[in-house]
Parts: C-alpha cells; structure tokens; sequence
C-alpha cells in the first residue's frame, strides 16, 4: 500500500480594522491567524482587511469586499476562507452560500488544532466537549454542510454521528462529556493530593513562547517543543531539583488572544496545576513585537481562572532573537518600540513593575544560572514556611553545573 501524503489546502484569511483594532493591530492578529492555519496544515495565500466599526451582521465584511474575496477564490482555487472572529451562525451560513467554498472561523481553527494535538483521554474529552458546545447553535448549518462529507482543516469533528444528529443527542453527548471530566478531574485531584506538600511552580504563558524548551532544560524531560501554535496540550508535571531543593513544575497550554469562552470552561481542570501552583513563572517571548500585548492576555486568562495573585517571576525569554533599530542621533521623532535596546526594556520593565524578571534564552543557555539562582530562593521561600526543620538544606555553597 502506498502512502500518499495530505493536501495542503489553501486558504485566504480576513480580519477588520475597527475601534477595537487598528491597522497595525489588525496585521498582528492576521499574521497569528496565518500561523495558526500553518499549525493546522493550511497554505495561506493571501490575507484581506477591511475597515468596518462593526462587523457587516449577515456577512461579517460588506458585500463589495466579499465580491472581491469571492473572485480571488476561484482565480486561485483556494479551498478555505478562515475569519479572525468567531462568525454567528447566520454569517457562516451567507458567506458559504456566497463564497461556495468552506468557511472556517478563528475559534473553529484553534479547536481543529486542539483535536489533531490532544493525546491523553483528558486532552481529548475536553476538546470533544468544546466541539459539541460549539457546535451546538450551528446545527441547522452544520447538517447540510456535513453532508458533503468533506475533510480537512476545521471538520476534524466529534465524530461523523454529527452528520444525523440532532440538539438532544447532542445534549445528551455533552452531559456524558462533562460526566466523564468530572470523573477525570477527581483522579487528577488525587494525583495532585498524593504530590504532598511539594512546593509547585507552574510554567504560563502565551503559546510559542518557550514554555516546554525550559520545562525540558530544567527537567531534563522530553516534552514535544516545536515552533508551533499549541505544541503543549496536555499538562506536564516533573520533579526538579536545584542544587538538593526539590519541586514540581509543571507545562501548561499556551494562551492566545480570543482563546473561546468554551476552550476556557472545557479545559479549566487542565489549569487546575496554574491554580493550585504555589509560584507561576509567566514566560514571555521577548523577541515578538506584540510581547505587551501577550502578556495583558495571559493576565486576563488567570484573572478569568481565579490565579492572578499568586508569586509571580516574569522570565523574559529568546532574547538570542531580539532585535532593535537604533535611531539616528539626527532623528527628532519620537521613538517606537522598535527603537528600545534590550537593557533599556529590562530598566523599563524594572521601573514600572514590582515583581521579579529574569531575561534568558533557553534554546542559547544564555542567563540560565541567573534563572534557576532566583528560582531557588523563590522557591526556599515557601520551603522553608513548610518544612522549617530543614533548613540545613540552605546552607550549601552555590555552584554551577
């Protein structure tokens, strides 16, 4: 039997400039958009903007640009036309009649991602759960749009009962989903209960920042790292020993900007390690022009799951790849962030922020030792609250490895 290798589908993606994003803003989102139909096996072809205040209701983009859309497609024989928004029902059902191709939307995308990348049973009930009740107000579109029986990016579906299926079924089938994370979360919870007092530090971040390449560093582990979106799913625990101070640390799902409401209720027992960790180390990919903007929407997401006050280190990481474009002496304008040097950052984030911050390159080994110096006293800092009767563990000279 000869194996044939998948199609690349090709794809277009649109976004809006709006009051909520600018032009640059726009491009940012678009630019992840596009990485994130890379993650999912598409080629991107060609992205397009359009300045609305708010989306068109049946369309998303007015009917002109959507004109336009629609002849790019078929002069290219694009397959797939991916939105930066999550469209309502009514706007996916005008713009598949319209276009005559299959329309995806950015929340339909990253649940794709998260079906080809869960592994355990956990991983996958919860994205299973996460389809239905996405699926569940889409139906009417849904059955005539399954009865083509196509594949690809964006149909990795619950399963192909959804072709005959119907809102009680479904209901029913997210009943028993969320029965079974019950289920799940108590043998978790028992997991997490025999790890015994065990000081817990918990990797967050946005996703692609780092997180699995210092968890494998400081581990000596083999999690999956790769440069793509979500290469983490499910969470990872690892017992870690600096110097003789042992603790757990555990890799957790990235977070993205417009992660869906849903993923977030389905996957909250998964971030039940970043809310019951005792010190979380947010990581941030320094080298990325939006990095400010990442940090803003991991914060919200911990606010959202109850586990922003905890300890906090910020670990500013891939600084290998941070670039900067020094100004003229002559240039009177005012400076952008392209213009700040690295130390200037590291002396603007000192200023403004009250928390520790480290900046490293994992990948480099470039500032490691600094890293796991401030971990260590971190960490002996609620050690030592716990187990006060072992404080003969501190008084060893540091030494590199």
């Amino acid at each position: 039997m000869i194996e044939t290798a998948p199609i690349t589908e090709k794809a277009v993606i649109v976004g809006l400039i709006n009051q909520h994003q600018d032009e640059k803003q726009a491009k940012e989102y678009l630019d992840e958009l596009q990485f994130l139909a890379d993650t999912a096996g598409a080629e991107v072809l060609k992205s397009f903007t359009q300045k609305l205040d708010v989306p068109n209701p049946a369309t998303f983009v007015g009917p002109g640009k959507l004109e336009e859309i629609g002849n790019y497609i078929k002069v290219m024989e694009a397959d797939t036309v991916i939105f930066d928004d999550e469209l309502s029902p009514t706007q996916l059902r005008n713009i598949e009649r319209a276009l005559e191709c299959k329309v995806l939307d950015r929340t339909n995308l990253i649940l794709d991602i998260f079906a080809k990348r869960a592994k355990t049973a956990h991983a996958k009930t919860q994205v299973e759960l996460a389809q239905y009740q996405y699926l569940l107000p889409r139906l009417t579109r849904m059955w005539t749009h399954l009865e083509r029986q196509r594949g690809g990016i964006g149909l990795r579906g619950p399963g192909e009962t959804q072709i005959e299926t119907d809102r009680r079924i479904i209901l029913d089938k997210i009943a028993r989903l969320k029965e079974q994370l019950v289920k799940i979360d108590k043998q978790k919870a028992t997991q997490r209960k025999n790890r015994g007092k065990m000081v817990r530090v918990a990797l967050v971040g946005y996703t692609n920042v780092g997180k699995s390449t210092i968890m494998n560093m400081m581990a000596k582990s083999e999690v999956f790292a790769e440069n793509k979106l979500f290469a983490t799913l499910d969470t990872t625990v690892r017992k870690v020993v600096i110097v003789n101070l042992p603790f757990l640390l555990a890799d957790t799902v990235g977070f993205i900007r417009k992660l869906p409401h849903g993923l977030v209720e389905s996957f909250k027992s998964t971030l039940d390690e970043v809310r019951e960790a005792d010190i979380l180390l947010h990581v941030v990919d320094i080298s990325h022009p939006g990095f400010e903007e990442q940090i803003e929407t991991v914060n919200e997401t911990l606010e959202e799951i109850d586990a922003a006050d905890k300890p906090t280190m910020y670990v500013f990481n891939k600084i290998d790849a941070f670039t900067y474009v020094k100004k003229d002496e002559d240039d009177l304008t005012p400076g952008t962030k392209e213009n700040f040097s690295l130390q200037e950052w590291k002396n603007s984030w000192m200023a403004k922020n009250n928390t520790p911050a480290l900046f490293i390159s994992a990948t480099e080994k470039e500032n490691i030792e600094e890293f796991k110096t401030m971990l260590y006293e971190e960490v002996k800092k609620i050690h030592s609250q716990r187990f006060p009767f072992n404080d003969y563990l501190y008084d060893i000279t540091w030494e590199e490895d």
